[in-house]
């Protein structure tokens, strides 16, 4: 491939796509039909419960596992498939990192620096400092916490066109999780890198986000800019007599003891609620993003 077409292939392909994506595990579907790209620049927050398959999604999208159908693409080459040119684009921490812990934290950074061409030793030496992590610390040795700041720092180290985050925040307190979020926006603000990381932790998201996507037993339910979630979904309750008028489109359905329903609606586009919203004895309670994911998840 000439320079042009390059040029041309890196524009036009996302960061990270996935068409028709689905994996399961002894039986059981865990991904279903996942439709997904992350746009250049974006910060996009994968949203979903615990066993939503967020981690399994991840990990399909960079390859590191062969899904049942489908296939991902990274910077349009299949995940399956790259080189070592695209694999120096991208950074990955995961949920629970446990490689390579019987070096210290320097010795890790010194080995994986020699991997990639851009990586930013002065970066890393002042936020281990800033962040008061040790150098010449096992990883083995290091709380959760620490661990997973480590990785943070190592992935940003690399200065990479992709990071990828699986529940970044998990092990952290709340001023720690402050300060990695800061990061991630600082970094993403100011390089440019598009960014994915997955959580269950809504004003995660709210926080940093640019994107937010609802993943559900398996199923994309939603992907958008988070800004277009505010006054766009809502709950309508259907007493008994009216449940049969319950519109066809909706997020989640719910049926209750009394006979009546709720469901999770949003506007066309047009910005109108569903017509069954003006009837008699019909509730509408217009969502936010935290009362969504719940509505949702539940």
């Amino acid at each position: 491939m000439n320079a042009l077409l390059q040029d041309a292939h890196e524009r036009f392909d996302p960061p990270l796509a996935a068409r028709g994506l689905g994996h399961g595990y002894e039986g059981a579907t865990v991904l279903r039909c996942i439709n997904l790209d992350v746009a250049p620049g974006s910060v996009l927050g994968l949203i979903g419960r615990n066993g939503a398959g967020k981690s399994t999604l991840l990990r399909a999208l960079l390859g590191l596992l062969e899904p049942t159908t489908g296939e991902a693409r990274v910077f349009g080459t299949p995940a399956l498939a790259m080189d070592d040119t695209v694999r120096q684009r991208i950074a990955y921490v995961p949920q629970q990192p446990e490689a390579l812990a019987w070096l210290t934290v320097e010795q890790m950074f010194d080995y994986l620096s020699r991997f990639y061409p851009s990586w930013n030793h002065a970066f890393a030496s002042d936020t281990l400092a800033r962040w008061q992590l040790p150098e010449n610390k096992l990883l083995g040795k290091l709380s959760p916490g620490e661990r997973q700041r480590v990785e943070l720092v190592r992935a940003l180290s690399s200065e990479p066109d992709l990071l990828v985050l699986d529940e970044p925040a998990a092990a952290l307190d709340p001023v720690a999780r402050r300060e990695l979020l800061r990061e991630i926006a600082l970094r993403a603000g100011e390089a440019g890198i598009t960014v994915l990381f997955s959580t269950h932790i809504v004003s995660d998201l709210e926080r940093v986000a640019s994107e937010i996507a609802f993943l559900h037993e398996g199923r994309l339910l939603l992907h958008c800019p988070v800004d277009d979630t505010k006054e766009r979904y809502a709950r309508l309750w259907l007493p008994a007599r009216l449940a049969s008028s319950t519109p066809t489109s909706t997020l989640s359905r719910r049926s209750h003891a009394d006979g009546s329903v709720s469901v999770v609606v949003e506007r066309d586009a047009h910005g109108r609620w569903p017509e069954a919203h003006a009837q008699p004895g019909v509730r509408l309670d217009v969502l936010g993003l935290e009362d969504l994911f719940v509505e949702i998840a539940e």
